[in-house]
């Protein structure tokens, strides 16, 4: 019966693959809701404010209502210098909105931060319109600290807009908080045509005697992120917090909170879709926090995760001056980094060298199947056939390694037999033949080795690839989520309440690949440990299937398609490529020649005869 050496691919990959789901698991358990709900309040009165006119409503037993001119008086005082903002129309609320053919943004005169952004070519799950903010998900404020010792937050405040259109064709929205007509703050909106970027200022004037300028407003910005994928466990892994400071470095803030300095960047996405704010003056620090909002995957929700950012602004000369932008829109890698600022990070495609593999390798080529290929399951299986055809010279020289050490299995075994009591001796003698015949374990395990920044590339990718989603192939309607072909009447912890075909046919091809490269192993050698590899040759399978049954089914279309064709490949090796005898033949042939050591086989068989001499001491 044939005999083959335990294949380092299917031990790292697959443990691996076991490793970085438990790891996510447990990264993206759900951690303890704090919610705490406030009442927008004016920080600078001791009593509520009513929205629409800024004036505490009358209480009941009071006989007499405050006429029009008492409540502007009223207002005015509690306000101080920004009470003359309670006196113009905009004090009444309502919204302006600004859209191009790509987005639609409404813009709140309450506050005069962004309340609704709608993306008009994207459609959720469910098929309901893309929403990154709506009914409150989100807010932006300043904290501002006024000369004669006030704190207002002008979330709270009315800004008065005013919109326009640039001889570009922009849309220019202002939004004024104003102290009178030539003092105010300023929040600057420039939408441009078929783009989801927007300008965005923030500046002030003649407010250097209004606000105290020792003290530096704190920008605020907060967003829930709706749901959008069938999946929430799936979205929830890939929603993070995402920064980059000191220049090019970025950094992620999965849950919890942290604090960095020099902030260029702030993302908050939400796996397919995110929310940026850019500065061209970096912010000198920044501090981040983020809440999982899912208690319990197995009811619906509506949200996945909460963001928040604080961030100080400093005065220049007594005024505010800062030139930012929003991005509102898809987190595709062709597009943030078309922008050639670095948005490109905010896509997870690895760090180090899975990432340049991916952005160098894989989206380029990706992209080029797609592009002529009828449907992106196609492209799938095409870019899967060249990965394996590429790599076949390493499945190669590891079945070749399989072969020498199966040949050369009868001589081991005697060695084993004969220095059974002196495993020094018997280690020394073993590495003597491998030496004489020309082969070695490891010479199996290293050309596998180098697949590993491959598998764990494409790991990263297929969940990152935008151009999957709401794409079907064959009975999957999505190949960014998980297909469905039963649905079952109760929810298996880690599995779902689903069944998913792709991670079944992937199992399987698993354990034939894996039968064929450790079952003959395991039935011939009887060496202690063989019984763990055996658990492994069931292990990975059963981490495919369950775990992979709520990944994206074109991750799972992936590993079906490769460990087809590894298959494959295997067999032609097998049965057309390799000639057994032939090998035997130059194993002989290779043992009768002298063979010259290099220098670390001569200083390890040295170091073994030192350790064989003080043993036989240690025993007189």
């Amino acid at each position: 019966m044939e005999e083959k050496k335990v294949d380092i691919q299917s031990i790292i990959g697959f443990v691996l693959i076991g490793a970085i789901l438990i790891w996510m698991l447990y990264n993206n358990a759900s951690q303890e809701e704090t919610k705490t709900e406030g009442t927008e309040t004016e920080q600078v009165q001791e009593n509520p404010v009513n929205d629409d006119n800024l004036v505490e409503p009358p209480r009941e037993q009071e006989a007499t209502v405050l006429s029009d001119s008492a409540a502007v008086a009223q207002a005015q005082s509690k306000l101080g210098a920004f009470g003359y903002s309670a006196t113009l129309p905009s004090a009444q609320g309502g919204t302006t909105t600004l859209e191009n053919d790509l987005l639609e943004l409404k813009v709140s005169n309450k506050g005069g931060y962004i309340e609704e952004a709608r993306l008009k070519n994207y459609k959720t799950y469910d098929s309901v319109p893309v929403y990154l903010i709506k009914d409150g998900s989100a807010s932006f404020n300043l904290n501002l600290k006024t000369s004669d010792g006030r704190t207002l937050d002008t979330k709270n405040l009315y800004f008065q807009p005013e919109l326009t259109r640039n001889d570009e064709g922009n849309q220019v929205l202002s939004m004024k908080l104003k102290v009178s007509e030539d003092e105010f703050l300023e929040y600057r909106y420039v939408m441009k045509p078929d783009q989801y970027m927007l300008d965005f200022g923030i500046r002030s004037q003649g407010l250097s005697d209004v606000l105290n300028t020792s003290e530096k407003p704190i920008l605020d910005w907060q967003l829930k992120g709706y749901r959008h994928a069938k999946s929430i466990t799936y979205e929830n892994r890939y929603t993070d917090l995402v920064y980059e400071f000191n220049g090019d470095d970025d950094d992620k803030v999965r849950s919890g909170e942290e604090e960095d300095k020099d902030v260029s960047y702030i993302a908050y996405r939400q796996h397919f879709f995110t929310s940026i704010l850019l500065t061209d003056n970096p912010f000198e620090k920044a501090r981040f926090k983020v809440e999982n909002l899912v208690k319990d995957e197995e009811v619906d929700t509506l949200f996945t995760k909460s963001f928040a950012s604080e961030v100080p602004l400093a005065f220049n000369n007594g005024e505010l001056n800062y030139d930012m932008n929003w991005f509102y829109g898809p987190a595709d890698y062709k597009l943030l980094n078309d922008y050639n600022r670095n948005l490109d990070e905010i896509v997870p495609l690895g760090w180090g060298i899975f990432g340049w593999i991916n952005q160098y390798l894989f989206i380029p080529f990706f992209a080029f199947l797609s592009g002529f290929l009828p449907s992106y399951g196609l492209a799938i299986i095409a870019m899967t056939i060249v990965v394996r055809i590429f790599l076949s010279p390493v499945t190669y020289k590891s079945y070749l390694s399989q072969a020498k050490m199966k040949i050369l299995r009868p001589e081991i075994n005697e060695i084993n037999e004969k220095y059974k009591d002196n495993a020094m001796k018997k280690q020394q003698e073993t590495m003597k033949l491998y030496s004489k015949a020309g082969a070695s374990p490891m010479s199996g395990c290293l050309p596998a080795l180098a697949q590993i920044p491959v598998f764990y590339a494409l790991f990263q990718f297929f969940p990152s690839a935008f151009q999957l989603r709401h794409k079907s192939f064959l009975w999957a309607d999505d190949l960014s989520s998980y297909d469905v072909v039963a649905h079952l009447p109760f929810n298996i912890p880690f599995y779902g309440d689903h069944v998913s075909l792709f991670p079944i046919l992937a199992s399987i091809a698993i354990f034939i690949y894996m039968t064929m490269t450790t079952g003959q192993n395991m039935q011939a050698n009887q060496q202690p440990g063989m019984p763990n590899m055996k658990f492994l040759m069931y292990l990975s399978p059963l981490f495919m299937l369950i775990f992979f049954n709520n990944y994206a089914s074109g991750l799972s279309l992936y590993y079906f398609t490769s460990n087809l064709i590894t298959i494959g490949i295997m067999l032609v090796i097998k049965h057309v490529i390799i000639d057994e005898d032939k090998i035997h033949a130059k194993i002989q042939e290779n043992k009768k020649k002298p063979k010259k050591q290099n220098r670390f086989t001569r200083k390890f068989q040295e170091m073994m005869e030192q350790a064989e001499e003080q043993q036989k001491k240690g025993k007189k």
